[in-house]
């Protein structure tokens, strides 16, 4: 060997209890022991990888030109752990495990789990690297709590990276380039929080993410870990949070990744019918598995604790609690109870939420779970799952589906709009419009809006003014808030040249408008999980396909009044009942002109009369513009409700 890069095997980062803990499941800051760590008093790199069943592993990398045997690592007693430190491997080295199995012969390179930074897709070594950064948001780690309660306004701006914004030449922008203008456009927006879809180091950039390698490095493409960190900390100095979406449901099979990692299932399933997704042709993680709870749990906390990140988006739920998640009869395995709940996913998405709210209590989870599974945003004592929020996929679904009809035949699917409020109270929910709505085929949210030019924009105003009166919090998609024609591509940035025709700067001036009025009236935000927030006017005026109703602050402070038209007819002398007399101001229209409406409304707000209708002791004549909403706010005597 030569006397350059010599392994030592007296220098570990792993104790005892650490061993014990990864292999009890309950070791949650593996980053700081497996991996790749520069250590430089001792003037090398110390290695560990977990490969149980491997019979040699040994370091390869451009130190010793990608020879197998030269470096090789030590096994750690009984753990499974292989680890030696490596004179003279600095900062910056590509490397790589040559990993030979015990069984059937197997040997292959594999990138580390644990990298902190890997190198730019298609190439694929791990490259040795620290997190030092100097954070400049102490105010915002400070403070973020009460951004992210229950109570609090969370208006969220969903974004692919690659594509919110592009470079001449149709180049991605790099962390450091894209931080300072989405900081600056989203506050001008007014949106509360940025939603990231996955930045973890994936291989194939069409998979937008989702189909993770790298579960502890944020990808090369954009920048290094600490451009990445100078991007959540820009967001954070302008009052912007950061949400990652992170995918703990499935891994893909790229033979450098996870898959058959030391020539065994060892973090999927072996069984095809508990270890393979059909839908996404990858992996499965074993969740019964202590280690790769460790593993998972450890990836989760880890974006919390080094990249200050403010929630984590759970991506794929549903596919991890059901056995039988789009498989045939025959193709999945019941439980120890015969039934098609995967109690061990049940398990570690619970302990999960239990390391997450027990490190940082001031953050929130978010799952992406699309059934009616019960308490997903229930703590865990209770029998929950413990997430502090839950898409509300079925809004999404049945909202885009009556604003897909024809207004005319809107009255014959009129429950779709009210159906939601017999469950609205059983989760803490996000209302989204999200990326998947608007892809493959399903086209924008502009396109999906029927009749002529003026009522696709008027209904698409009408669906964002429906969207942030609603109980819950928001969620949209960039490209929805400009009124893209085109559905999303990932190779192509938002169409924003589209801002130079007034339609479509309405609609933007609408969102920042809305975004504004959800942010400033206690009313629309503080009681989005309470169902002492919201009551119902009317909402079986079918005939002419219009809902009426309030929305409440806490105690008697606020009252705002929202009507909605869903049909191209004007309602003039529309009597809504209220619960009080006085001046109610008109705080939004979305038939203004400003926004490219017809101008039709209520010249500023309406007197009430103490004429009783729906059972309440006054009312207000309106005129309700055509595909429109309209918010009226109370300016009259305080009074206590019943």
């Amino acid at each position: 060997m030569s006397p350059r890069n010599t392994v030592a095997y007296d220098i570990s980062l792993l104790t005892d209890n650490d061993l014990y803990l990864f292999n009890e499941g309950a070791h949650f800051r593996l980053y700081e022991k497996l991996g790749a760590h520069p250590l430089e008093k001792e003037g090398g790199t110390y290695f560990a990888v977990w490969a149980p069943n491997a019979e040699a592993v040994c370091v390869i990398g451009d130190f010793n030109g990608w020879t197998v045997g030269t470096h090789p690592l030590s096994p750690r007693g009984q753990s499974g752990v292989w680890e030696g430190f490596i004179s003279d491997v600095r900062r910056g080295a590509l490397y790589k495990y040559h990993i030979r199995s015990r069984h059937n012969g197997f040997s292959a390179e594999k990138c580390d789990p644990f990298a902190f930074f890997n190198e730019i897709p298609p190439r694929s070594a791990s490259m040795v690297m620290n997190l030092d950064y100097a954070w400049n948001d102490p105010g915002w780690m400070r403070d973020r709590h009460g951004r992210h309660s229950l109570n609090a306004p969370v208006s969220v701006y969903e974004v692919h990276a690659g594509s919110w914004r592009r470079r001449p030449g149709n180049t991605w922008l790099p962390y450091r380039e894209l931080g300072p203008q989405l900081a600056e456009y989203v506050r001008e927006m007014g949106f509360t929080h940025v939603e990231f879809l996955p930045l973890m180091e994936h291989p194939f950039y069409g998979s937008w993410g989702y189909q993770t390698t790298g579960y502890f490095a944020p990808t090369s493409r954009y920048g290094t870990p600490q451009d990445f960190m100078s991007l959540v900390d820009g967001l954070h100095q302008n009052g912007i949070g950061v949400i990652l979406d992170w995918v703990p449901s499935h891994f893909p099979t790229d033979g450098h990744g996870l898959g058959f990692f030391d020539g065994t299932h060892l973090y999927e399933h072996a069984d095809p019918r508990k270890g393979f997704h059909p839908d996404w042709s990858s992996f499965i993680f074993n969740y019964g598995r202590n280690e790769v709870r460790s593993f998972l749990i450890s990836s989760a906390l880890f974006w919390l604790d080094k990249y200050h990140v403010d929630g984590l988006r759970v991506d794929a739920v549903a596919s991890m609690l059901y056995l039988d998640y789009s498989r045939q009869n025959g193709d999945w395995i019941p439980n120890q109870f015969g039934g098609r709940e995967n109690l061990e996913a049940i398990s570690f998405l619970r302990r999960l939420n239990e390391e997450v709210y027990k490190s940082h209590p001031d953050v929130q989870t978010y799952a992406e779970e699309s059934t009616a599974w019960p308490m997903v945003s229930r703590p865990t004592y209770v029998g929950g799952l413990g997430f502090g929020m839950k898409w509300d996929m079925g809004w999404m679904h049945d909202t885009l589906f009556y604003f897909g009809k024809d207004p005319l035949f809107r009255k014959y699917h009129h429950d779709q709009l009210t159906f939601r409020m017999l469950y609205a109270w059983h989760e803490n929910f996000v209302l989204p419009l999200s990326h998947d709505e608007v892809v493959h085929g399903k086209g924008s949210l502009l396109s999906k809006m029927p009749g002529d030019l003026w009522q696709k924009f008027a209904s698409l105003r009408l669906l964002l003014s429906y969207m942030y009166s609603q109980p819950g919090k928001k969620l949209l998609f960039m490209g929805g808030e400009i009124g893209q024609w085109n559905e999303w591509y990932h190779e192509q940035g938002i169409d924003w040249p589209l801002l130079k025709f007034p339609s479509h700067q309405g609609v933007q001036l609408l969102v920042k408008d809305l975004n504004r009025i959800y942010r400033t009236e206690p009313c629309l935000h503080e009681t989005d999980v309470e169902p002492a927030g919201f009551e119902w006017v009317d909402c079986n005026d079918v005939l002419q396909s219009s809902l009426t109703y309030l929305r409440h602050g806490k105690g008697t402070r606020d009252i705002i009044a929202v009507a909605c038209n869903f049909t191209p007819e004007t309602r003039l002398k529309y009597r809504m009942g209220v619960p009080r007399g006085g001046f109610w101001k008109e705080i939004l229209n979305s038939d203004a002109v400003e926004y490219g409406g017809s101008g039709q409304g209520n010249h500023g707000g309406v007197q009430a009369e103490a004429t009783a209708t729906h059972g309440r002791s006054h009312s207000i004549d309106i005129t309700l513009p055509p595909l429109a909403a309209v918010y009226f706010k109370s300016e009259g005597p305080r009074i206590s409700r019943t």
